[in-house]
């Protein structure tokens, strides 16, 4: 690989990582952990890789290679599937729980370059046997696939972490089974389509290309412009996040709740009964 087909394999992924570094309007990311995300990010590639030949030799024994249902099942729980829970998983262990996440745009940052990690390397392993018009292809197409399907899995890891701020459990786990399920539909279709290679095929994935980059650029401007604390002032934000929060020195003191607020914008629904003060290390109530 020449030094220039380097730079083109690397490119679409910086420029995309400088765009979302931007949209961060209310508190940077700390570089160090953009940076662990973005290798982590790479480095599940090669679990994926490892996970798909698994897949697709199961599949290959029951299904003929050729037929929409193999194509179908390879597109959407083999590929899709292992490569984005690859991504969930980096995001998930690496950025859920630091003290850096303190909004709800952040989660967008934090799938955005890990995703992009796994598009970095996986273009320049597509680059070592391509050429100019393969990595200008991958650039406009492959690569902001990728930070597309990464938007969706952010948007709802941002309002998970909301709910579990204010101690709604059921909407956690809710919003964090979309932050995985969403982008696993949004890159199985890419795939299914381009699979197929049928003239309806490859015209529904250009249709669907052009329809879901303008949605999901208008999506980041408006959670950019939307972007709110996870802990607006005057309620308590969940035994555990307050706890980690409250050792590390991000909250060193809070306000009991008064209000319930919608996990999707964070303002207020309905007032609630007395104020009542916690432990921010057990969770207990104080009487």
């Amino acid at each position: 690989m020449s030094f220039g087909l380097f730079i083109l394999g690397i490119l679409p992924a910086a420029l995309l990582m400088r765009y979302i570094y931007k949209k961060d309007r209310i508190d940077k990311e700390p570089k160090g952990l953009l940076a662990l995300l973005f290798f982590l990010g790479a480095v599940s590639t090669i679990f994926a890789a490892l996970i798909e030949n698994i897949g697709e030799d199961i599949i290959d024994d029951y299904f003929y290679t050729d037929s929409i249902v193999f194509l179908a099942i390879d597109a959407f729980l083999v590929v899709a599937l292992a490569e984005e829970l690859g991504k969930y998983f980096v995001v998930k262990k690496f950025a859920w729980n630091n003290a850096a996440f303190n909004t709800t745009f952040d989660a967008v940052v934090y799938a955005v370059f890990a995703s992009l990690g796994f598009a970095t390397l996986e273009n320049i392993l597509y680059l070592f046997d391509g050429s100019v018009y393969t990595a200008i292809v991958r650039g406009i197409l492959s690569v902001p696939g990728h930070a597309i399907d990464a938007v969706f899995m952010g948007n709802y890891l941002g309002i998970a972490k909301r709910c579990e701020a204010l101690g709604d459990n059921k909407g956690k786990k809710a919003n964090l089974r979309k932050a995985l399920l969403m982008p696993v539909l949004t890159h199985g279709f890419y795939d299914f389509c381009l699979f197929v290679q049928s003239p309806i095929s490859l015209l529904s994935f250009f249709i669907y290309e052009i329809i879901i980059t303008v949605y999901t650029i208008k999506k980041v401007n408006k959670l950019s412009e939307e972007d709110t604390s996870l802990f607006p002032g005057g309620f308590y934000p969940g035994h555990y996040v307050a706890s980690q929060l409250y050792m590390q020195g991000a909250i060193p003191g809070y306000q009991p709740p008064t209000l319930r607020f919608d996990p999707e914008t964070g303002k207020p629904v309905y007032q609630q009964g007395a104020a009542q003060r916690f432990d921010p290390n057990t969770g207990q109530r104080l009487f």
